[in-house]
C-alpha cells in the first residue's frame, strides 16, 4: 500500500532531531571543513561522499550560510557530506569532483534566489555578488537550482537529488517569473529533482537521509512534511478538495473552522482568528489523535471527488474527510498561465495554507491527458523546539570561509574577500520566522510565520565563542537578531487558537489581541550579553518592527541608550494608505510615534542618533499621487534617500500576484473582485523611483513633466515649500566640455540661457 496512507501523517509533536540512530560513518568524526576535493576526502579517511551539496554560493562554514547548516547537521546525524561550490555549470565534469554520492544529492542556488542576485529589479544584470570571493559576478548560472539539477543528472543518473533552498521555496508551484514576464511550472517539473525541500529544511533532510540510507526508494518517500514532488494520480483513501471550495464568500475556511473575527476590519481583508473560547472547540475537533475514519460534520462543501464519502442528509451538510487525507487541487499549470484570475485565486489558497497546524496538502496539476502530472506539496515542517534550534547553531562550524579561498598568507582579504561572510562574520542570529505577513517578503514563505527562538545560553555561548575564535574580532558584534529584531520569543498566547489560526499577519492590520509582546526576555539577553568579558559594544543590525517596539518602551529605551551606532534603519516603507494596505505595513503614525519615543530617549542618554527610513517605489497599489505626497513628506522631514528601493517581484509572494493579475490576493478573488494600480512600464517605474530622489537634479525634467500633468505646477519653485525648482543646473557633460573650451552636441547656441529651462517663460532681462 502506498506510504502516504499508512503512516501516522503529519504528528503535532514532530521527531526530534537527535533522537535517530547515527549512521555508521559517524566513526569518522568531525570535519574540521566538509572537503571540497578529493585530497581532503583522502585526509578524513573518506573513500566516498554519502550526500554531496552542490552551491551556488562559496562555501563558508558558518550557521547563517544554508548549506553550511545543512551539511553539519548531516554531519552530527553520521553521514559524510561533501560540497561542490560554485561549480562550473557548462559541463557534468566539476559535478563529479568529489565522486558519486551513495545516498543523493542535495543541491541549493545558494542563499539568495539567483535570478535577484544576478538582476536588479530594472532586469539589469549585476556585476557583483557579495558571496562570491572578491565579490566578482557571473560564478552562477540563472535559474541555478534547474541547471545545476540537470548537471548532477548529468553525472550521475541514478543518483537521487534533493533540491532545497529559498529558489526552490519560492518556485514550488506555478509561479510569475518576473524577468521572463510569464508563468512559469514549478520547479519540480522543470528540474527533475525527486524531491524538494521547501522552507527551513533540517526536519525533512535528516529524515530523508536515514530512509535513503535504509535503502527507501525516493519515489516512496512521500509523507514528510515541508517537500514536494510528482506523482500521476491521487492515491485510494485520500480526498481532494477542488481549491474553489476552499476560498468562499465571508469566512476564510469556514467549512474547518468557524472562527468569529477580531475586528470587521480583518473581515475585510480576508483574515481570520479564533478566540479564546472557541478555540478548545476548534483543537478539539481537530486532534489528530481522533480515529482516521471521522469525518467531522460542517458548512457546505461542495467539491470533494471520493466514492468513500457519503454526503450527510440534511440541508446544506456535508461531511468533510479527515484533515491528515485530505489534499486540495489547485487550478492546473494550464489553467493559471492562461487566467489571471485563477492565478490570484491559487496563489490565495496557497497562503491560507501554510500554518503547520491546520495546512493540508496541496496538488497542482501541470500538462493534459497522458501527459499529466500532479506536482504534490506537503504541508509545511513543524517548527523547531528552542533545544532543536540550540542543537542546529552549536554545531561544530569553523565560522570561516573554506581555507581553499585564503591566499597565500591564509587570509581572506582582497581578492579572496567574501563580502556576505565578512558582512555576519560577527553577527549572531538569535531566532527565525516572521509573523508580519508583509506581502512583497519572502521570509514569511520561506521560514513560516512561527517564531523559533534559541536559548539566551545558546545566543550567549556563540557571542563568546566569536570573541575567543574568531580572527579579528575587535570586541563588537554587528548584530543580534534574525529576520527581524524584536520578535523574539513573541508568538500566540494559545497553541489552540496558533494551531488554528489563518491570519497571513499578526500585526496588520492592527497587533492581534492574542499575540505577546512582552520584549522582556529580549532586553534581559542584551543586558546579559553586553556585560560579557571582552565585549565593547552589541549593535541592532536586524530590521526592526516599530509596530511592534512602541509596545515596549523599555525596551525603546534599552535598545536606543545601548545598541544603536548612530543610525538606525527602519522600513515604514511608505506613508499612504493606498500602497500600506496592500503591503499590509501599519501607518505612517506609527512611524511617527517610535521616532517620538526614539528621539526621546536618544536625548536622555546624550546621544545624537538618527533614524534612516526605507521607502518602497513602484509597490502594487501606488499611485503617482502617492509617491508625490511621499515625496513631499521627505523633503518636509529632510531626508535625501541616497539608495531607492524599487519593488522586485518574487516569485510566490502575494505583491508579485498583484503585479502579474492586478488582483488583490488579500481578498476574496472573483471575477469582479478589487483591481490593483499597478506600476508597469520603465516610464512609470522611472518617475516613481524618481519622486524618491526628489533632491537629484537629474531627475527633475521628469518631475516636472509629471507634476505639471498632474496638476501639481504649485510643486515647482525655487522656495522651500516647493518640492523642485525651476532651474536646472548645467549637466557635467556641458561643464566638462566648457572647461575644455569645446562645444559638445546639444549646447546652448550664442545667446541662449546655460540652464536647461522648465517650458516656463524665461526671465527678462534688466
Amino acid at each position: 500500500m502506498n506510504a502516504f496512507v499508512d503512516v501516522s501523517f503529519f504528528p503535532r509533536e514532530a521527531k526530534p532531531l537527535n533522537t535517530y540512530r547515527k549512521f555508521w560513518a559517524s566513526r569518522f568524526g568531525t570535519a574540521p571543513f566538509l572537503p571540497m576535493s578529493r585530497a581532503e576526502m583522502t585526509q578524513l579517511g573518506w573513500d566516498s561522499c554519502d550526500i554531496i551539496l552542490v552551491t551556488g554560493d562559496a562555501y563558508v562554514d558558518h550557521p547563517s550560510f544554508g548549506m553550511a547548516v545543512i551539511g553539519r547537521m548531516l554531519e552530527a546525524q553520521g553521514f559524510r557530506v561533501g560540497i561542490i561550490a560554485q561549480p562550473d555549470w557548462q559541463s557534468a565534469e566539476p559535478f563529479r569532483a568529489l565522486g558519486k554520492p551513495n545516498l543523493f544529492w542535495g543541491v541549493t542556488a545558494g542563499n539568495m534566489d539567483s535570478m535577484i542576485n544576478r538582476y536588479t529589479a530594472d532586469r539589469k544584470i549585476r556585476s557583483d555578488d557579495a558571496y562570491t570571493p572578491g565579490d566578482v559576478g557571473g560564478k552562477r548560472p540563472d535559474r541555478a537550482a534547474i541547471v545545476y539539477s540537470q548537471r548532477c543528472r548529468e553525472a550521475f543518473p541514478d543518483v537521487p537529488i534533493v533540491l532545497g533552498g529559498i529558489e526552490g521555496s519560492l518556485r514550488r508551484i506555478a509561479h510569475y517569473d518576473y524577468w521572463s514576464d510569464k508563468v512559469r511550472r514549478s520547479i519540480v517539473v522543470d528540474s527533475k529533482c525527486d524531491l524538494l525541500l521547501y522552507g527551513n529544511a533540517e526536519r525533512a533532510v535528516v529524515e530523508i537521509a536515514h530512509r535513503l540510507a535504509a535503502r527507501v526508494p525516493v519515489q516512496d518517500i512521500t509523507d514528510v512534511r515541508g517537500t514536494a514532488f510528482v506523482r500521476r494520480h491521487t492515491p485510494e483513501a485520500w480526498f481532494e478538495i477542488d481549491s474553489s471550495s476552499v476560498d468562499t464568500p465571508g469566512h476564510v475556511e469556514a467549512h474547518v473552522n468557524p472562527y468569529l473575527m477580531i475586528s470587521e476590519q480583518a473581515k475585510n481583508n480576508g483574515a481570520t482568528c479564533a478566540r479564546e473560547d472557541e478555540a478548545q472547540a476548534v483543537a478539539d475537533q481537530q486532534n489528530l489523535s481522533a480515529p482516521k475514519t471521522a469525518l467531522a460534520t460542517v458548512q457546505p462543501l461542495q467539491f470533494v471527488s471520493n466514492p468513500l464519502m457519503p454526503a450527510l442528509k440534511g440541508k446544506g451538510l456535508h461531511k468533510v474527510p479527515p484533515r491528515d487525507r485530505s489534499v486540495i487541487r489547485l487550478p492546473s499549470y494550464e489553467q493559471v498561465k492562461s487566467d489571471p484570475v485563477l492565478y490570484a485565486h491559487a496563489n490565495r489558497v496557497l497562503h491560507l495554507e501554510t500554518n503547520p497546524g491546520n495546512a493540508r496538502c496541496l496538488v497542482q496539476a501541470h500538462g493534459e491527458d497522458h501527459t499529466a502530472r500532479d506536482v504534490w506539496i506537503t504541508p509545511p515542517p513543524i517548527p523547531l523546539t528552542t533545544a532543536e534550534m540550540d542543537a542546529v547553531f552549536d554545531l561544530p562550524y569553523a565560522r570561516s570561509p573554506h581555507p581553499s579561498y585564503a591566499d597565500a598568507n591564509g587570509s581572506h582579504d582582497g581578492a579572496t574577500k567574501i563580502p556576505a561572510w565578512e558582512m555576519i562574520r560577527f553577527s549572531v542570529n538569535i531566532m527565525r520566522g516572521c509573523f508580519g505577513g508583509c506581502t512583497f517578503c519572502s521570509i514569511t514563505e520561506h521560514e513560516g510565520r512561527i517564531i523559533q527562538s534559541r536559548s539566551e545560553a545558546s545566543v550567549l555561548r556563540e557571542i563568546e565563542e566569536i570573541r575567543d575564535k574568531v580572527k579579528g574580532f575587535t570586541g563588537v558584534i554587528s548584530d543580534l537578531g534574525g529576520p527581524t529584531a524584536n520578535m523574539y520569543r513573541l508568538g500566540c498566547r494559545s497553541p489552540e487558537i496558533e494551531s488554528a489560526c489563518r491570519k497571513p499577519s499578526c500585526v496588520y492590520p492592527g497587533i492581534c489581541s492574542n499575540l505577546t509582546t512582552d520584549h522582556g526576555p529580549l532586553v534581559q539577553m542584551y543586558r546579559k550579553a553586553r556585560s560579557l568579558k571582552g565585549i565593547k559594544k552589541i549593535l541592532i543590525g536586524s530590521g526592526l518592527r516599530y509596530d511592534l517596539a512602541v509596545q515596549s518602551p523599555e525596551y525603546v529605551k534599552e535598545l536606543v541608550t545601548h545598541h544603536v551606532g548612530g543610525y538606525l534603519k527602519i522600513a515604514p516603507e511608505h506613508t499612504e494608505s493606498g500602497p500600506l494596505s496592500k503591503m499590509m505595513k501599519p501607518g505612517i503614525g506609527t512611524y511617527d510615534r517610535f521616532k517620538s519615543m526614539f528621539d526621546k530617549f536618544s536625548a536622555e542618554a546624550g546621544k545624537k542618533q538618527f533614524l534612516v527610513p526605507y521607502f518602497i517605489a513602484a509597490h502594487p497599489g501606488t499611485s503617482d499621487e502617492d509617491m508625490m505626497n511621499l515625496a513631499i513628506w521627505l523633503k518636509k522631514n529632510g531626508f535625501r534617500a541616497d539608495q531607492v528601493q524599487t519593488f522586485y517581484p518574487s516569485p510566490m509572494a502575494s505583491a508579485t500576484t498583484m503585479y502579474h493579475t492586478t488582483r488583490n490576493p488579500l481578498r476574496k478573488i472573483t471575477r469582479d473582485s478589487e483591481k490593483v494600480d499597478v506600476v508597469k512600464g520603465e516610464k512609470r517605474r522611472r518617475l516613481h523611483k524618481a519622486f524618491l530622489r526628489y533632491h537629484d537634479a537629474n531627475h527633475w525634467p521628469l518631475l516636472r513633466d509629471a507634476l505639471k500633468a498632474m496638476g501639481r505646477a504649485d510643486l515647482i519653485g525655487n522656495g522651500k515649500h516647493h518640492l523642485i525648482p525651476t532651474w536646472q543646473p548645467l549637466s557635467e557633460d556641458y561643464q566638462s566640455a566648457r572647461r575644455k573650451n569645446s562645444t559638445p552636441s546639444g549646447s546652448p547656441r550664442k545667446g541662449q540661457t546655460l540652464t536647461q529651462h522648465t517650458g516656463l517663460p524665461p526671465r527678462k532681462k534688466r
